[in-house]
């Protein structure tokens, strides 16, 4: 059986995850509170490459009763976490930090700061770029005789799939540093397996989003 000394670590491991968890999730609601008055103006926002593009006279609608109030409030939790990201990171990296050797310290902060802008970057890579050409491509090819009207809940969804997938394709870089820092793999060997890496990231994008 373990000794009371070896228990006591373990539990103040957990008592200090706990705490950090806390931390993070009280962050979330903070910001949350902060931007639930405007979560109207968000989904607007997020809505506005569509918007813009619809045919004249088209319009988006909700097909369920509660989706004009329940659908910009979950944009807007999704916006807290997404503006929380900093700190929840902080949070982690405060957890892990102790466990950590010096010179794995020094590479840690500045992977955490590059992933998160890289997401950042994404994202706004997706809505102002990729949101007008996908946009505009299929309000100009919608059939004849078919009245282009959006669900806001779906357009909702669609749009946190491209987030997402933008997101997680501009951490490509990070990836590729930490799997030759753990030495899971090398630069020669990515070399010879770039074409299969080009293969597997378009296959990667058509599971996320097949639209």
């Amino acid at each position: 059986m373990p000794s009371v000394e070896q228990t006591q670590p373990l539990i103040s491991h957990l008592l200090e995850l706990r705490n950090r968890l806390l931390r993070a999730i009280v962050a979330v609601l903070v910001v949350f509170l902060a931007l639930v008055y405007f979560s109207g103006d968000i989904y607007d926002f997020v809505s506005k490459p569509l918007v813009e593009r619809l045919p004249e006279g088209a319009t988006m609608i909700a097909t369920d009763v509660a989706s004009p109030f329940f659908t910009p409030l979950k944009l807007t939790l999704i916006a807290s976490v997404f503006v929380a990201v900093p700190f929840i990171l902080y949070q982690v990296w405060a957890f892990v930090a102790p466990g950590l050797y010096k010179h794995e310290k020094r590479l840690v902060m500045p992977l955490m700061f590059s992933s998160s802008l890289l997401f950042y970057c994404g994202v706004a890579f997706a809505y102002f770029v990729v949101f007008p050409l996908v946009f505009g491509f299929f309000t100009a090819i919608s059939l004849g005789g078919v009245e282009f009207a959006t669900d806001i809940s779906s357009y909702l969804d669609f749009v946190l799939a491209l987030f997402l997938a933008f997101g997680i394709a501009f951490e490509v870089p990070v990836a590729i540093i930490l799997l030759c820092w753990t030495g899971a793999t090398d630069v020669d060997s990515l070399k010879q397996k770039r074409p299969y890496i080009v293969v597997g990231g378009v296959c990667r994008g058509y599971a996320i989003d097949p639209s």
